[in-house]
């Protein structure tokens, strides 16, 4: 017998612990069947569940869960990034209350304690994805260090170098002055401050006492200025293109440059340029050939290329001491407030620097044209489509990409420097020295190795690949490559998903994978963003142990619309928990009424009305899930499931069947009891991706599982054969006649136990026949004392209608006798007092968004939250005035 209620955690564990040691999850065990694969986005090894790799680890559960269970051959590659600069810091504050720096320790030490640190505390979330219940192949976990993947990253280096590829170059990098490295856009994070813009006169030189005017938010770099640009169309500085300025404080001689970046709109029109100091300006300085001028050091702090005076200053106080310096001068013309936004490592919290510096780099531009015309060619998809415009944006204007990292580690440079500083690259040390060797044509005494350490994301690129054993020509890269589809968030899709075309395209001759499937943001229920600093961050390991993991990934699914965040609330996972109890619900009502499943049972061969709609519902919620699963619309294929299971299973068929399998006749008895298990028996196979634990467990409890667990049971095909549609309409119609009067009843507070007098006026023949042969069934689902059929007859009418609630189902109307179970002038004054606080709340909100404050400061999902929770209030209202006339009128 089912226990009264479901015990998630026990049931979770059980359930998973067997599928992980049984093999289930494996790939390989359908040999002769077609492959699906999917890799898994590698969460950081320092990193623990956060919301939204449960959702994204959800969706991709769920596909492949379905493709399981459609008999493919199915590989769910899992792993773990290195995660280089997080990693880094995680073991260095645990040495900082140690009092070690990593210095004292020597790189090799340091990275053994790394690795240490790895086997101890890595493997937290990987645990964590097992209790969502995600179906990798576990026996197949990569981690981007281990020596197959470090062996790829090698190989990739040295190929993509030797064919100029990657290269070094002194180039601008966000760089960290408190981590001292270069860190990717990824890394940074914009913050909106208050600052302020200062506004300076450079002299003109041979013009004395004119100006032209620059204003800067980074006084300290004006130090580095090499140029002035002004806009080539700007009539105001026609004349001085060309002229040079004398740059105060250095005494330097610049010239004013035309270029279209200067906008003529914008301030006095002139700018600064500082190429060692700012993007844009790099930029400005390649195309005019300007002198790039460093002032900063690895710390931020003035170096020798400035003034004695500012040597050694930290940016900030050399800014204090610039902008005093300028007004001393009389060079300083206006100082004003500046709303700006600011780049800050989100490792460090420091202000990060447009830096320059000798860092190693790739051609992404080269390897992007091959694909961006593999996404333009259809080859790669993405969905929802818009997001293929943000791919072509960004690889149609990609920079090179700076891959050194100036950390410990990760992946050391490949690369060797001789007495001259001469560069190879090699695989190892060994043919490094034969290359030296052969430059030098003698034994070199010693190499120095390259200390920078590869970006994580440049290893994060080959993962399609080298998870499968690239280099190396294994049977699980031809079988399992290309992979069929990508799950992950639109943030790396410039990072990850691009860099991914472009490596796999390159080595592998062919796209990663056919699809792209970007899932949104899981935000709070007002709409906003989770944050530790708002305090509205939602952990979903709570969530899990309060309510089970199925509620939770039900919820997710249920709210994954394409192209729209999903809104999560506690109480929404809780609702979808009671989904789950009326599953198992449902399940004990068919074991206490002998719904066992029958072998060789044929749905084809029903007779009963009832139990021939059911079989009907069931092929058509089986074509709704499988199409919206297929389609990616994951919420669609939780909905359907959601008002099959809910509405027609377990609100409408078993209480449909509730006087079969009490009465008398055995045959329609075990038909209805058979058909029950049968379809109970579909439900549990549609749910399963979604919610798998729940379903796995009622499969077995209730005898399913004689062929086998319910992870590897086949998933049900469509029979249209299996619909017969005038049943299907009979049926139709007697749960529709059923919800009008239960929505009367409901709106009209009529008391549960009042029976209640119906009429139905303007039937024709059919309705008259559907009528005749479910009348009881009608009466006792509607709890009414009667249905009579009436022609229009005026006498007549006036008789039934008074009191009487009037509503129209189909071609007939009909009359609902509410007016001898109430208190028509007290549920008024109910509807009237509910009327009034919805129309307080609609003011509310309209109010809101009629403020212009509100809609210019608030992130646009709060607003759209805002617009959503007014038009659910006056959805509402129109509802309750509509059962305020009818009363009016009784």
């Amino acid at each position: 017998m089912l226990e009264k209620t479901l015990n998630p955690a026990e049931v979770e564990q059980r359930h998973y612990e067997a599928w992980e040691n049984d093999g289930s999850f494996a790939c390989g065990n359908r040999p002769d069947a077609d492959t699906y694969s999917i890799v898994i986005p590698p969460p950081n090894v320092t990193g623990s569940l956060h919301m939204g790799h449960a959702l994204n680890n959800t969706l991709q559960d769920i596909l492949i869960r379905f493709r399981r269970m459609q008999g493919l051959d199915v590989l769910w590659q899992p792993g773990t990034d290195h995660a280089g600069i997080a990693t880094q810091m995680v073991v260095e504050r645990q040495m900082e209350k140690e009092g070690l720096t990593r210095h004292d320790l020597g790189r090799e030490k340091f990275i053994d304690r790394v690795w240490k640190w790895k086997a101890e505390s890595g493997g937290t979330i990987t645990g964590q994805l097992r209790r969502l219940g995600a179906s990798c192949d576990w026996s197949r976990e990569r981690f981007t260090m281990d020596d197959g993947l470090s062996r790829a990253v090698r190989k990739v280096f040295v190929d993509l170098h030797r064919k100029g590829l990657i290269y070094r170059d002194k180039r601008l990098v966000n760089w960290d002055p408190l981590l001292h490295t270069a860190i990717s856009d990824l890394e940074v994070e914009q913050r909106e401050v208050k600052g302020q813009m200062w506004h300076f006169k450079y002299p003109i030189e041979d013009m004395p006492g004119q100006f032209i005017t620059v204003a800067t938010t980074r006084p300290e770099t004006m130090l580095g200025d090499t140029a002035v640009a002004v806009h080539p169309d700007d009539e105001r500085y026609r004349d001085l293109i060309g002229k040079m300025v004398v740059l105060p404080i250095t005494g330097r001689r610049i010239p004013v440059v035309a270029d279209e970046y200067a906008n003529p709109e914008k301030g006095s029109g002139a700018v600064k340029i500082t190429p060692a100091h700012d993007f844009n300006d790099f930029e400005v300085g390649k195309r005019h050939g300007l002198e790039m001028i460093n002032v900063l050091d690895r710390d931020a702090r003035m170096n020798e290329n400035t003034p004695d005076h500012y040597r050694g200053l930290d940016r900030y106080e050399a800014r204090d001491v610039v902008v005093k310096e300028m007004e001393g001068l009389g060079l300083l013309d206006t100082i004003e407030e500046n709303q700006m936004v600011v780049p800050y490592g989100d490792r460090s919290g420091v202000v990060i620097e447009p830096w320059l510096t000798d860092q190693w780099f790739v051609d992404a531009a080269t390897l992007a044209a091959p694909a961006i015309k593999a996404v333009e060619e259809g080859k790669t998809v993405f969905v929802p489509k818009q997001w293929e415009k943000t791919y072509f944006e960004w690889m149609r204007n990609i920079q090179p990409w700076c891959i050194s990292r100036q950390i410990w580690w990760g992946h050391q440079v490949p690369a060797w420097y001789g007495p001259d500083g001469t560069i190879f690259v090699e695989l190892s040390e060994e043919e490094a020295q034969k290359a030296a060797q052969a430059h030098y044509g003698k034994d070199v005494v010693e190499l120095t190795r390259d200390a920078d350490v590869l970006d994580t994301w440049f290893s994060s690129a080959l993962w399609p690949f080298s998870t499968l054993g690239w280099p190396d020509q294994t049977p699980e890269l031809s079988r399992y490559y290309p992979t069929d589809v990508l799950v992950t968030g639109f943030d790396i899709i410039f990072f990850w998903v691009a860099r991914m075309m472009m490596m796999g395209l390159h080595f592998m001759g062919e796209v990663p994978f056919h699809t792209v499937y970007i899932h949104a943001l899981v935000r709070d229920e007002k709409g906003q963003k989770m944050s530790k600093s708002k305090g509205n961050v939602i952990d979903p390991l709570e969530l899990v142990e309060k309510y089970g993991a199925d509620a939770l990934r039900f919820t997710l699914t249920a709210f994954a619309a394409q192209g729209r965040d999903v809104k999560l609330s506690e109480s929404r996972v809780e609702g979808y928990r009671n989904f789950g109890t009326k599953i198992w619900n449902a399940a004990r009502f068919c074991e206490m009424n002998e719904c066992v499943p029958v072998a060789g049972f044929d749905p084809a061969t029903v007779r009963e009305p009832v139990n021939c709609w059911i079989v009907g519902k069931v092929m058509e919620a089986v074509g709704d899930v499988t199409k919206a699963i297929e389609s990616f619309r994951f919420n669609d294929a939780a909905n359907a499931a959601y008002h099959f299971v809910w509405g027609t299973y377990c609100d409408w068929y078993l209480e449909l069947i509730k006087p079969i399998l009490t009465g008398d006749d055995a045959k329609a008895t075990a038909e209805a009891r058979a058909t029950a298990a049968w379809a109970l028996g579909q439900l549990l196979r549609l749910l399963h991706p979604i919610m798998p634990f729940i379903t796995a467990e009622l499969w077995g409890k209730m005898g399913f599982g004689k062929g086998g667990d319910l992870i590897v049971a086949e998933w049900p095909v469509m029979d249209e054969s299996l619909a017969d549609e005038a049943t299907n309409q009979e049926m139709d119609w007697v749960v529709r006649l059923v919800t009008a009067v239960r929505s009367v009843r409901a709106e009209m507070n009529v008391p549960p136990g009042a029976e209640l007098p119906v009429y139905i006026v303007g039937a024709n023949d059919q309705t008259m026949a559907r009528l005749d042969a479910h009348v009881a069934l009608i009466c006792r689902l509607g709890r009414l004392a009667s249905v009579d059929t009436v022609k229009a007859d005026g006498d007549k009418l006036e008789k039934i209608s008074k009191g009487a609630i009037q509503t129209v189902v189909d071609e007939a109307t009909v009359f609902i006798n509410v007016g001898s179970f109430i208190d028509v002038e007290k549920e008024k004054a109910r509807l009237d007092k509910e009327i009034a606080k919805l129309d307080s709340e609609i003011d509310k909100h309209s109010k809101k968004l009629a403020n212009e404050k509100f809609i210019g400061n608030a992130p646009p999902e709060v607003v759209e939250t805002e617009r959503e929770r007014r038009s659910e209030a006056m959805a509402e209202r129109e509802k309750k005035s509509a059962a305020l006339e009818r009363l009016a009128n009784l």
